[in-house]
């Protein structure tokens, strides 16, 4: 597909996505804020975590701790008490210390920026990316599991565990996120993922992307 093409293309996806996630998008405590502190602690427990399961902790944790000062002081016994349904132990340490280093190095700031993100330990670029998307509108592509397969049916492309490391779709999932409207368009994508475009027996009489899917190209996955 040349660039013209691509292009046109890339704007049919965005539109139909932005208007499916308009209407359709799960109800979540952490996408009805814009507070970085709740955006930060929400994208850090998500990891390799199901949304639904992290609800309860994420309400539990932002209650004991309000804020990122509190957080840092924690122990990290007091933090896993709390986040132990999750599994990944180690999330409370790293919590803890993400937040220390937020408040000693940003000044209680969440960086607006990929490289500073993912300076803090703990911040891989997915996680990075989906905070770039939903304080600051940044076109920084969500990159999964979940998201390749939307993309590879889409485009008609096979795609794998290790597709999330090329560059090529990492540059085509960035391509796709319109100026100004991350946030919406990275929660409808995963929103698609998780109850349309599903591994096994997709709804594709229910999606938005039905018109310009090339379908079968994520079945791996």
């Amino acid at each position: 597909m040349n660039a013209a093409g691509l292009e046109a293309r890339s704007r049919e996806i965005a539109t139909a996505l932005l208007r499916w996630g308009e209407k359709n998008l799960r109800d979540f405590p952490w996408r009805g804020t814009r507070d970085p502190y709740r955006v930060f602690v929400a994208e850090f427990l998500l990891q390799r975590t199901r949304a639904e399961q992290v609800v309860p902790v994420y309400e539990e944790l932002v209650r004991k701790y309000p804020g990122f000062e509190e957080l840092a002081g924690a122990y990290p016994s007091g933090l896993l008490e709390i986040i132990h349904p999750l599994g990944l132990h180690r999330r409370a340490r790293l919590l803890r210390d993400a937040a220390r280093t937020l408040v000693g190095r940003f000044g209680s700031r969440v960086p607006s920026s990929m490289e500073e993100l993912t300076s803090i330990e703990g911040v891989g670029t997915y996680t990075a990316a989906a905070i770039l998307a939903a304080l600051y509108e940044r076109p920084a592509p969500i990159v999964d599991t979940n998201t390749l397969r939307v993309l590879g049916r889409v485009f008609g492309m096979k795609v794998k565990e290790s597709s999330r490391k090329q560059r090529a779709y990492r540059e085509l999932a960035e391509h796709l996120v319109p100026g100004g409207r991350a946030r919406l368009f990275t929660y409808a994508l995963l929103d698609l993922a998780a109850a349309i475009c599903t591994p096994r027996n997709p709804a594709c009489e229910r999606c938005p992307l039905s018109r310009t899917c090339h379908g079968g190209g994520g079945d791996g996955l």
